[in-house]
């Protein structure tokens, strides 16, 4: 069974490196990887016959630094040295380790490994198979929140160093362009000698430029290029080119010196870098924010006592008191207690909820003031939090269409500007006679280009928007689904559970010439066995009368028309008025009460015993309060609406009536739904279904769109397009809307990457812009990249605005 791991990746310095160690990683054998250098990280699916050490060695192998988990344990029985050796050597065995080192003497091993490569059960299990015994040294085990605390903590370090390096660059350089200042601003004529140049000039090359000398080596290295060689070549030149001249003939050489130019530009790249980085680090807060929802502990019931375990040891079954203030641990059912919940920071909801007894709830979500007992029923990956962050992690890790061709463009870019430069440098050299202008304007060349505004313009506004969204609820599962999402045309909605309550009552009972009470009993025996919801509401109707439940055998659900079984040596039916006509029961008594009713607003439920016509039950559901204005928003944004349902003309109708839907069809079995999106689709229209993702499952998979809202939406999470983690028919123009943004920004920056290169780098050969500007050009292109991607993170849905 392959395993999928997600690797923070640091030292790519611009898409060209993340494109590369991308196709590296995929030249081997098991290995499939997206690397995405807006988030330094890559999604890497290992095959069972690849191992975790290969993407390790190709890692190490191109210096890039990694996140691993380490595990130190404690391990009695061994009885020598050599019993420590062959302890490491069987689980080296293990691909998915990746160091083992062990101390006979104190009697500790420590493992690390790639997070979610191998459990630590599992490698204790490997050691115990070896015959010895080992227990985890307590706050070894560094957890998700801890790591994400550890990264974070380290991030402000790098940050604040990187930062103290600006500074430091920005005041050694001050006074070489002092002369240029001071021309503007008086008459005064400051010159820096020839001496104090070079003093100045060369820590902010060497020391303040090392990164870009690192870079540029390890890149070479491994025969590539990328941003490096190109700042590192083009200020080396104007550096050493200056080094030369002052070498050669002293202080005669002021005024023709270029130490200004390779200090300005390390300068103002290192600032854009700083700048970059924090930028990078905003963009994917969301994914952030969804992490430290994880709590660490719960308060477990285990026989009778309550321990405080960690999360890791919580098991399906498991009952965890929570009390007020504190967050839900895990998901599961309500056994007791009543409380509000925040679930603000995973479905969007800003107002908290009233859950129950019998109620879910979701792991991440912070407890109100009442006292909750649960009982778990979803752990570790299977939760809904991890659900949701890994369906947002893959959705950030996607690739546009046109991806493929940005990248080829970034795997090529810095060769063919070092032939730009070098082509400029030999022209004005050789056409015009111009060593000097030649120089300079080879270095505008290469300080210029920037291949990572052109690697920065789709993953960063594609991270932005996919939080964005999050944030609000939305789940956009893929890159194909967002740039296909703002070209709906068509929005077809189920209307039990997506436009009304999902919650249906039973608000009258006619019986012919039958006990009501017995009537009722029986349809809710045979209902027992059933999920749907007109079936739970008859069931709920019957306890509300305290009628007894009894048993049913036989029982079988026949999909579209109703359920049938055996009561006490009786034959029950109960469904639509199509199941009586297929089970030849007279459906006249029925027919003339309708006809007397002349209108109602809920579906009929037909019942029969022993093939006569018992009664008819009225059941009717509440239109959720948002329904009318998420229809005046779709229509707003002039998209067709469609309403399927398997009610009963009249109930539809009057329902279609209230939201002005501008279609709606009535009696529709679940599987004929699709022919409905079908029509749209032979029209050449592109559909969007919105349903339940439980009982709309050929529907949503017809569509071009799926879209899974209300309580099915987290058994659909894993299959449907967009899923909305509330119950609010608002969130499918939301949804478009946050799609159409984020792909408009996606346009944007890729135009301005590609305009900005291919205005800058002809201005430079002209010889109209010197590398001091060209560098904070080639700085501003990646900010601007970013910022512009950034202001995603202000978006709202459209009824949030009003």
């Amino acid at each position: 069974m392959s395993k999928t791991l997600s690797i923070g990746i640091g030292g790519m310095s611009c898409a060209g490196c993340a494109s590369k160690l991308e196709s590296a990683l995929n030249a081997e054998s098991g290995i499939q990887a997206s690397v995405n250098f807006a988030l330094s990280t890559a999604q890497i699916n290992i095959a069972d016959h690849a191992t975790s050490n290969t993407v390790k060695s190709i890692l190490d192998d191109k210096n890039y630094t990694y996140h691993s988990e380490t595990l130190s344990l404690s391990v009695s029985g061994w009885s020598c040295a050599n019993c420590a050796a062959k302890t490491v050597s069987k689980l080296l065995v293990n691909k998915d380790i990746l160091t083992v080192d062990a101390n006979f003497a104190s009697e500790k091993i420590t493992v690390t490994y790639f997070s979610g490569a191998i459990l630590p059960a599992d490698i204790i299990n490997l050691i115990i198979r070896l015959g010895y015994k080992a227990t985890v040294n307590r706050g070894s085990v560094v957890s998700q929140t801890e790591s994400l605390l550890i990264r974070e903590v380290e991030f402000k370090r790098k940050n604040k160093q990187q930062l103290l390096l600006v500074i430091i660059s920005t005041l050694l350089t001050l006074p070489l362009v002092a002369g240029m200042l001071t021309m503007f601003v008086s008459d005064i004529n400051f010159i820096v000698p020839v001496w104090l140049q070079l003093l100045l000039a060369t820590p902010v090359q060497f020391i303040i430029g090392r990164r870009y000398y690192l870079g540029a080596y390890n890149s070479l290295k491994n025969r590539a290029a990328n941003m490096d060689v190109l700042v590192a070549t083009g200020t080396s030149a104007a550096y050493f080119y200056s080094l030369y001249l002052f070498l050669s003939i002293g202080e005669k050489a002021q005024g023709a010196l270029y130490f200004e130019a390779s200090a300005v530009v390390i300068t103002l790249i290192s600032l854009g870098k700083y700048l970059e980085e924090n930028a990078k680090q905003n963009t994917s807060s969301a994914i952030y924010e969804l992490m430290m929802l994880r709590p660490e502990v719960a308060n477990v019931k285990r026989g009778d006592e309550w321990l405080i375990l960690p999360i890791e040891d919580v098991v399906i079954g498991d009952e965890v008191r929570i009390l007020a203030g504190e967050k839900v641990p895990v998901d599961g059912v309500i056994i007791d207690g009543k409380s509000e919940l925040d679930e603000s920071m995973i479905t969007g909801e800003s107002l908290p909820v009233v859950k129950q007894r019998g109620q879910t709830l979701i792991g991440g979500s912070i407890n109100g003031t009442g006292v909750l007992l649960l009982k778990v029923n979803a752990v570790g990956k299977d939760s809904s939090l991890n659900k949701i962050i890994s369906l947002v992690e893959t959705a950030q890790m996607g690739k546009a269409p046109f991806q493929q061709l940005v990248d080829k463009i970034s795997n090529i870019f810095v060769p063919v500007v070092l032939t730009i430069a070098t082509a400029t440098f030999l022209i004005w050299y050789l056409g015009f006679d111009d060593f000097e202008r030649g120089l300079i304007s080879a270095v505008a060349v290469l300080v210029i280009a920037c291949p990572c505004a052109l690697g920065l313009a789709t993953p960063a506004a594609l991270v932005t928007g996919t939080g964005a969204a999050a944030r609000q609820g939305i789940l956009i599962k893929d890159i194909d689904t967002l740039q296909k999402a703002h070209k709906i045309t068509d929005v077809m909605l189920d209307k039990t559970g997506t436009l009304t309550e999902g919650k249906p009552k039973v608000t009258a009972v006619y019986s012919f010439d039958y006990d009501e009470e017995i009537l009722i009993s029986s349809a809710a025996a045979v209902q027992q066995f059933s999920e749907h919801p007109l079936a739970k509401s008859i069931i709920s109707y019957a306890q509300d009368k305290q009628l007894k439940l009894l048993p049913a055998s036989q029982v079988e659900t026949i999909i579209g028309y109703g359920i049938k079984g055996d009561v006490e040596g009786e034959k029950i039916l109960i469904g639509n008025r199509e199941l009586m006509l297929a089970e030849n029961v007279d459906t006249q008594p029925g027919d003339s009460l309708l006809a007397e009713l002349s209108e109602h607003s809920g579906s009929e439920m037909w019942i029969a015993i022993d093939s006569h016509l018992v009664g008819l039950l009225i059941i009717a559901d509440t239109l959720r309060v948002e329904s009318r204005a998420a229809i005046a928003l779709l229509q707003q944004a002039r998209i067709n609406t469609t309403m399927l349902s398997g009610d009963n003309a009249m109930a539809v109708e009057k329902i279609a009536q209230v939201l002005k839907i501008d279609h709606y069809y009535a009696q529709v079995k679940p599987e004929h739904k699709s022919s409905y999106i079908q029509e749209r689709q032979q029209l050449g229209k592109i559909v969007a279904m919105v349903g339940d993702g439980i009982n709309d499952a050929p529907a949503l998979a017809q569509a071009d769109i799926s879209i899974a809202m209300g309580a099915g939406s987290y058994v659909a999470m894993e299959t449907a397009n967009i899923t909305l983690l509330r119950n609010d028919p608002r969130l499918v123009s939301a949804a478009m809307d946050i799609s159409r943004l984020t792909w408009r920004k996606i346009q944007q920056n890729l135009f301005w990457a590609f305009i900005f290169n291919l205005i800058g780098i002809p201005l430079a050969a002209a010889g109209y812009l010197s590398p001091e500007l060209a560098g904070a050009a080639m700085a501003f292109s990646s900010i601007a990249v970013l910022s512009n991607s950034l202001l995603i993170k202000r978006w709202q849905p459209k009824f949030v605005r009003q």
